[in-house]
This record gives structure tokens, sequence and C-alpha cells, in this order.
């Protein structure tokens, strides 16, 4: 792998998992690295000490050291010039300022970088695909948008051949309105599902898909294209392609499922062109888990990667991803997990795979609108129907930053929403007061989720403590 252009780097917003997965990667390249933040949150901050990566708070324009050649910025409201001093002074030393997507480009260019992109699953499904090639001796360099708990790390420089990407389609920067993924140049593409998001930045849907065809568009003749089935969008996007492009999905597809059989332990059995190719077993919850792990399956099988029995012995391994319903207690009779409810469809999938799992048990949601879409006007539709097989629904505020960007609805409009649909829901504000009042509707008999793609005012860490004290295992 050529060398990084710079050795000096300083990270403006090191507390995002994209940002702090790649100041990481770049540091294990060879590269000085320091970082800042306005402030830093678990798990993030417990990676970054773990790490020891030099990082302050808050921001400072002395933060930035002397000597560095190259600044990354984050994609962050505040992170522009004009309110932010120590971004101001960025640009004032007159040196490289760089995205951690132009970042990922230049450390993967030499490698054969296979990318993972789609509205909902790509964080797992490239854990997945890092924990396989991994498991299987290949030692391929990664970076994942999380803290996984397999692989045991979000970024890692391997010796291998493939450079292992999550190719989201936000725009890179402040500056860059390019989709991170088309900084990437893929030579594989594994394509997850597909749904309308992000509908701040992409109003509408033939925005939403215009760069994901620039994406398919950039993979060479040579390189192989997997996409799912399974979205809102897919199939509409795929009707769209003029080059060959292997599908995967759970009702539809080249690559299928069949005979699943739910449990502690799931199994089921992927087929392509309807003959039986492996039997696999997961801990991991929900139908769209084991989607993801088809379309990884999917992919490595048939680029001869690693072989199906080893890809069914790694997926038995595979531990999953901190905050993608990772159980937050081992302590309690109470099941409790958090799910990373950034969009509808993720929402919805989390809820399915509680239902799935714990049908038995009452369930109740603890939800915080922190992502544009949860709080735009425009998506209020999508509250009518997501917590449907919840029992219970609290709704903590939604988030601040960035609310004069768009049509941003409050708290009671949501809640009102809620209502209005049938089910039963109860504001939260006040972190003690919310602690009270989801404690006093524990039972005996039900099911915690957390939905968040925010902190939820620390709950998520102040909850399982109380549960575990009344009612312990």
């Amino acid at each position: 792998m050529a060398a990084f252009p710079f050795q000096r780097v300083h990270f403006i917003g090191i507390g995002g998992v994209g940002m702090s997965a790649t100041a990481i990667l770049l540091r294990d390249s060879g590269v000085a690295v320091t970082g800042s933040d306005e402030a830093v949150y678990p798990p993030i901050s417990d990676v970054l000490r773990e790490e020891r990566l030099d990082f302050r708070t808050p921001y400072d324009p002395k933060n930035i050291p002397e000597g560095v050649d190259c600044i990354v910025i984050g994609k962050n409201a505040k992170l522009v010039p004009e309110t932010n001093a120590e971004v101001a002074e960025a640009f004032a030393r007159g040196v490289k300022i760089l995205s951690f997507a132009d970042v990922l480009g230049l450390l993967a260019r030499e490698r054969r970088p296979v990318v993972v992109a789609g509205s909902f699953g790509k964080t797992t499904s490239v854990s997945m695909l890092a924990h396989c090639l991994s498991e299987a001796g290949l030692d391929p360099s990664w970076m994942i948008g999380a803290v996984p708990l397999s692989p045991p790390s979000a970024a890692h420089v391997g010796k291998g051949e493939f450079y292992l990407l999550e190719g989201d389609e936000y725009p890179s920067s402040n500056t860059d309105d390019r989709s991170k993924f088309l900084h990437y140049d893929p030579s594989h593409l594994l394509l997850t599902p597909l749904a309308h998001d992000h509908v701040n930045v992409f109003p509408t849907i033939e925005n939403y898909l215009a760069p994901f065809t620039q994406l398919v568009d950039m993979v060479p003749n040579s390189g192989a294209i997997l996409a799912s089935t399974g979205g809102e969008l897919s199939e509409r996007f795929l009707s769209s392609l003029t080059r060959p492009v292997t599908t995967y999905g759970i009702g539809k597809g080249e690559w299928q499922v069949r005979d699943i059989a739910w449990g502690e332990r799931t199994r089921f059995t992927i087929t392509h062109a309807g003959s039986d190719v492996v039997r696999v077993e997961t801990g991991q919850l929900g139908l769209h888990n084991i989607e993801n792990m088809l379309g990884v399956g999917a992919f490595v099988v048939s680029q001869g990667i690693v072989s199906a029995d080893t890809f069914a012995t790694t997926m038995a391994s595979f531990r999953g991803i901190k905050r993608r319903l990772d159980r937050k207690s081992e302590k309690t009779r109470i099941p409790i997990f958090e799910g990373f409810g950034s969009s509808y469809d993720k929402a919805r999938s989390a809820i399915a795979a509680m239902k799935q799992h714990f049908g038995d048990r009452k369930l109740i949601v603890v939800f915080e609108p922190h992502t544009f879409s949860w709080r735009n006007r425009a998506t209020m539709h999508w509250y009518d129907d997501v917590f449907e097989g919840a029992a219970k629904t609290f709704v903590w505020h939604p988030a601040e930053q960035g609310a004069g960007t768009h049509e941003q609805v409050t708290q009671a409009y949501i809640v009102a929403r809620i209502a209005a649909a049938g089910y039963d829901v109860t504001a939260l504000s006040e972190p003690k007061a919310a602690l009270s009042a989801i404690a006093d509707a524990l039972s005996d008999d039900c099911a915690v989720l957390f939905l968040t793609s925010g902190n939820l005012g620390g709950l998520i860490e102040a909850l399982p403590p109380v549960a575990e004290a009344r009612f312990p295992i």
C-alpha cells in the first residue's frame, strides 16, 4: 500500500464513530494522530481511551498541534469556520483539509476495496464480512462505523488484499456534497436494502438513489455486485440498472433462505438457484440479521473467497455490534436491548426482532427522535405504525442540533401523532423523572428496547442497574 501523503493529522470531531475509526486506521498506518471534539461519549470515549489516542475537549484553536500537515473535519453542523473557532483556525493554517471519506479512499487505493452500502444493514454486514475473512485467516483491513463485538475493533490495518469499507450515502463534509462512498473506488459492491432516508439531504427518491447509481457505475466489469431485493426501493433501483447484478433476499433473489428455526440460537439454510448451499446457526436476533448474513454469505461464497462451511462456522461465532440489538445486562430477568433507531426501517426491524424472540412478553420501547428524519414534518407518517407491537412507548425529546435547517416538529407533536395512531405513549424529559417512569412500567413479563442513534439522556446506562436490583436473575 502506498504511503499516506501526510505525516501529522488532526481530527476535528473525533467523537463520531466514523471519525474515530478512521483516526485509528490512520494511526495504525504510521501517521501521528491527534483529535478534538465538543464532548465525547461512550462507547467512543471508551474506545479512544483504550486505543490511547490523544484527544481533547471542548473545541479550541489551541487543540491543533503545531506542525500538522493535514486536518480532517467531520460532517457536523457545528463544524464550520463561521461558528467554530477551531475549524476557523484549521482553515487559517493553510494545510490540507480532508473528510474522513477522503482519508479512507487514500488508505484503500492499492488494496481491493469491498464497499458495503445501502439504507440499512450495512454496518452489521461489513462487521460480519470482517469477522468472516479475519477468522478465515485472510487478514483484511476494515473500517466499521460502529463499535463491534466481533471483530474486536472498528478499525484494522491488515496485510491481506481486501479493504472492507462501510459506505455511507450521506455527504462527505460541509464543503463536499458527494456521498462518502463515492471516494472509495470499489472493486466489489455489496448493496443492502434500499429505502428513502436522510430526507433533509435527499428530499426526493430520485435524489436519494442517484449516488447509488454512481456507485454501481464505479465497480469495474471484473468486480462483483450483489444487491438485496428486500428494501422498499430495492427492486425499483435494480430495474434501472443496465449491468448484471447478483440478487439476494428472504423471499426473492438468486440467493435465498429457507427452513428458519427460531430460537436463542436460530438456524436457517442458504440456497442458490433453488439448491441448498449451507446450514447456518446464529445468536443474532431478527429476520433482518438473517438477510444480512445471506448477503455476506452470497458474496464470499460466490466469489470463492471462503468456502460455504467456513462462512457458516464464522457466523456461528459472530457476536454482533454495540447498539445493534445488543443485550444491556445479563443480571436481570428482563431482556433489555438497544437497537439503532435512526430510520423507520431500522426501528421496525428491531421491534420485529424483539417480537420474534420475546413475543410472549410485553414490549416497552424507549425512543429518541434523534435523526433529522424522525423530527421532520415530512416524515411524520412514520409514527402511524412504527411502534406496532409495542405495549408501551416512551418518547425522549427530539435532538436540537440542526433544528433550524429543516421543518422540525416538537416532542408534543410527535407524542400526539403516536397517540392518535392508537398507541400507549408517554413523553419523557428530565432524566431522573424519566428513569422513574420507565422503572415503574417494568414487570416480570416485559422486555425493553431502546431505540435511538443518540444517547437518550443517559437512560441506556441508567436503567439496567434498576432492573437488576428489582428483577435479578
